[in-house]
């Protein structure tokens, strides 16, 4: 481990502005090996610029940022996907009419040689993709079905399976309960305990605090590019973060 510490990411002092408007404002910002946090603020929080420079897609107008212990600035998502941080967006990157193991993969699929020929290995596809839902507490009865048929919840986890399985140390998640019901949020939210569990790190994008309040580890509050506090389990109500976010609203308008 570096001079980090045990933060698999840090960020400091990140600024970004678009057009003389600032987005982010010298902003610290760091996730811990295992850790959940949640990045909480409403629309227009600059949560999305965050991850989006973290990712590589905007470039920092000041500030540093620190993965493994080790300085780095991602020029695309496709250095931050090689450095082990992955995306899960809300919609999921999963094509409908294609079969569960098939989606696990979607690119990456392992092949072998019969005879003269190198054909996809169906049956491991099929294994590891079924090992890899079970370790997140997924159990499906048809592998071969086509993604549509699955639940809301099982495809949220799908989708975390597959970013943790192909060495995703780091996972933003954006909004991965928002239209989800109870049940199923609970299905996913055992997915992201899961991945914790064996020392995935995940940071969960949301604006609403009720949903992801009983998995974080940790609260990160943020309001128009600045941050307005952090704060571990069991600190703060959801109450109090609302408290949080409208009195930084009332102090605008005033």
């Amino acid at each position: 481990m570096g001079a980090e510490g045990t933060a698999v990411l840090r960020l400091r002092g990140v600024t970004k502005y678009f057009g003389g408007i600032s987005a982010l404002d010298g902003i610290d910002f760091a996730v811990k090996r295992g850790e959940i946090v949640g990045l909480i603020g409403d629309n227009g929080a600059g949560k999305s610029t965050l991850v989006k420079i973290i990712m590589g897609v905007h470039k920092p107008d000041a500030g540093e940022m620190y993965f493994n212990g080790e300085k780095v600035l991602f020029h695309s998502p496709i250095d931050a996907r090689k450095a082990g941080i992955e995306v899960v967006y809300q919609d999921l990157a999963l094509i409908d009419l294609m079969s569960t193991y098939r989606n696990f993969y979607l690119g990456r699929e392992p092949k072998r040689w019969r005879g003269p020929l190198r054909l996809l290995d169906f049956p491991k596809m099929k294994e590891v993709t079924e090992r890899s839902l079970a370790a997140v507490g997924i159990r499906l009865r048809d592998l071969d079905q086509p993604v549509s048929v699955l639940s809301g919840g099982e495809r949220q986890s799908l989708a975390i399976s597959r970013a943790f399985f192909f060495g995703a140390h780091l996972m933003l998640l954006d909004e991965p309960v928002a239209a989800l019901s109870v049940k199923e949020t609970n299905k996913v939210m055992g997915s992201i305990r899961a991945i914790a569990s064996q020392g995935g790190s995940v940071v969960i994008v949301a604006h609403n605090i009720y949903q992801i309040h009983p998995i974080v580890d940790r609260f990160y509050v943020l309001s128009r590019g600045r941050e307005l506090g952090q704060f571990k389990q069991g600190e703060v109500t959801p109450e109090e973060i609302i408290e949080i976010l409208v009195g930084d609203h009332n102090c605008e308008e005033t």
